[in-house]
């Protein structure tokens, strides 16, 4: 499986839930490593500067992620939300978040990953009770579990990203077509 962070969720913290792969097939854990961890948080653009972390750090990480997945299931289904869930995410929320500063060449963001997480939390409070609700959906291809904000015209998106899933399940689809199909040189 690819290593690489991808964000096509349209959302960072839909993109931060999303580094759990293939959660009801194969599971692919992205964040393996603190290192695995702080690159996700310097490739989403959250921070320009990250302290190094420890394995503390992914599992915090790890446990707020499932939180914000089980959440983002909860109100995609229409359900109440899970408690647990709330207390891990409120609890990482009420922690000092990302603080950007004014340099001599701009903004810069420098954290610690405790920092990074609780700025995900906050944003995961933010998107959870906000307008993009109803735009969240779950990829059409039956093994990613990624949500993603559908943004689309009519809201017709079926996939978390072409690249990704879309084309995938488009040449499959393409190729049982053709299996099917009456080969045209027996007539």
């Amino acid at each position: 499986m690819n290593l690489d962070h991808v964000f096509v969720c349209g959302h960072p913290v839909l993109d931060f839930a999303a580094t759990l792969r293939a959660r009801r097939s194969t599971r692919f854990e992205m964040f393996v490593t603190p290192d695995r961890l702080n690159a996700w948080y310097l490739e989403s653009g959250l921070v320009d500067t990250i302290t190094p972390g420890g394995e503390d750090d992914v599992h915090a990480a790890t446990t707020v992620r499932e939180a914000i997945y089980q959440l983002v299931t909860d109100r995609r289904l229409g359900e109440d939300f899970d408690r647990q869930a709330l207390a891990v995410l409120n609890a990482a929320a009420r922690k000092t978040p990302v603080t950007p500063q004014l340099t001599p060449t701009g903004r810069h963001t420098e954290a610690t990953p405790e920092h990074a997480l609780a700025t995900v939390a906050r944003q995961a409070v933010e998107l959870l009770s906000g307008p993009d609700v109803p735009l969240m959906k779950e990829c059409g291809n039956p093994e990613c579990t990624r949500v993603y904000i559908d943004r689309s015209r009519g809201m017709r998106r079926q996939w978390c990203g072409m690249e990704s899933c879309g084309n995938r399940i488009k040449a499959a689809a393409y190729r049982a077509r053709k299996k099917t199909a009456p080969d045209m040189a027996t007539r």
